[in-house]
């Protein structure tokens, strides 16, 4: 299943167009409530702005229900703003972002068009830095997998998991104690039957994962160079 990507963090650019500064602010958001708190956040901050317009898109999946779209103009011509800006999110595949672009007016009237690329430039261009910092996150179907493991091989074991799921897309998950050691990982499922015969070579067959439950998981995606 392809999923859409999101944010880690909250990333900020500023672009300037003949003298009117667009300052885009995005920022991961799970709710609607969380979104309107950043909104609100960046209106105090920035209160001497004269335009605060607004993208928003929110859901799991982004296609589909359940989701929340949203996008105002904040006083900006009808149509040269929020919806520019939230095709960018949707071109881009990404949720569970709000998008805050805060003009200050240079002077210089933009007409339509002028606005639509600045306000939509602007919210790209952010998304951009996020990929180039590391900020993005890689959503994904993961499998819970759990490996009771004998204390005494319990390191050891450990050790090639970690390995392992760095070369399979998996990610590790903290372990947990009883009569034996309980080695946990979340791995997409084409890895599965890998995973398997790989626990069970280490083990001489000894050692047999256990498969649980799919569970969406927004994994790092490593920076991307500029």
């Amino acid at each position: 299943m392809d999923l859409p990507s999101t944010i880690a963090r909250p990333v900020d650019h500023e672009l300037v167009v003949k003298k009117s500064r667009f300052l885009a602010h995005l920022a991961p958001a799970t709710t609607v409530a969380e979104a309107d708190a950043v909104i609100a956040r960046r209106r105090k901050e920035l209160w001497d702005a004269r335009h605060h317009c607004v993208a928003l898109v929110l859901g799991t999946h982004a296609a589909g229900a359940p989701r929340t779209v949203r996008s105002s103009d904040d006083g900006e011509p009808s149509g040269t703003a929020g919806v520019p800006m939230l095709e960018v999110l949707r071109h881009r595949e990404v949720t569970d972002v709000v998008a805050v672009v805060t003009r200050y007016f240079g002077g210089v009237k933009l007409g339509a068009g002028g606005l639509v690329r600045a306000y939509s430039g602007a919210v790209a261009a952010a998304l951009d830095v996020a990929a180039t910092s590391g900020a993005m996150l890689r959503r994904e179907l993961l499998y819970e997998v759990e490996v009771p493991v004998p204390h005494a091989d319990a390191g050891r074991i450990d050790n090639l998991l970690r390995d392992w799921a760095s070369g399979h897309g998996a990610v590790m998950e903290p372990p947990s104690y009883g009569s034996v050691a309980h080695l946990r990982l979340l791995v997409p499922r084409a890895e599965l039957d890998a995973l398997t015969a790989d626990v069970a070579a280490a083990s001489a067959g000894a050692l047999l994962p256990d498969v649980g439950d799919a569970r969406v998981v927004d994994v790092p995606v490593p920076a991307r160079r500029p």
